[in-house]
């Protein structure tokens, strides 16, 4: 099955041959697969009034177990944002109910993100659509498929996350 990366190499391989454009097979695929994906999960999402970067700071949160709160510092190492827009995200998610921010009971200078029952359910039920809709989209490939594409695609990813 030809996509429209395979049209665009060939291209490529036309009009510039002595340049190695192989890593545009890779690369190319995985950018557009990345906004197929947006575009998938930001529909997911809107079916619970979230957002992808609502989705991400709840989801940290979840994750942290109970009581679900982190200190901004932790969310925004999670979340690859600056200090400024993280502290306009929870402004806002405050604002909608899903997070509450409380002084830390250790330093009176910090304050702790909780994840509210309102945002727990909330970012729940998105989880359960969203993994069944990218189950959905992984269908053709089998377990041990997805779990090789897993295992490469974390080999490029890793360095840029350490």
């Amino acid at each position: 099955m030809e996509d429209e990366v395979e049209r665009i190499v060939r291209g490529w391989r036309r009009a510039l041959p002595d340049v190695d454009v192989s890593p545009l097979e890779v690369f190319s695929r995985v950018s557009r697969l990345a906004q197929h994906l947006e575009r998938q999960r930001s529909a997911v999402f809107a079916r619970h009034d979230l957002e992808t970067w609502t989705f991400d700071v709840l989801s940290a949160l979840r994750r942290a177990g109970p009581p679900h709160e982190l200190s901004p510092g932790q969310l925004l190492g999670q979340n690859l944002v600056t200090s400024g827009t993280m502290t306009n995200r929870l402004h806002r998610l405050e604002q909608r109910g899903l997070v509450r921010r409380r002084p830390d009971p250790r330093d009176a200078r910090s304050v702790r993100v909780l994840l509210t029952p309102v945002g727990r359910k909330r970012v729940e039920a998105a989880l359960k659509d969203l993994s069944a809709r990218e189950s959905a989209l992984l269908g053709s490939l089998s377990v041990r498929e997805r779990e090789t594409l897993a295992a490469l695609l974390r080999s490029i990813v890793a360095p840029f996350d350490a």
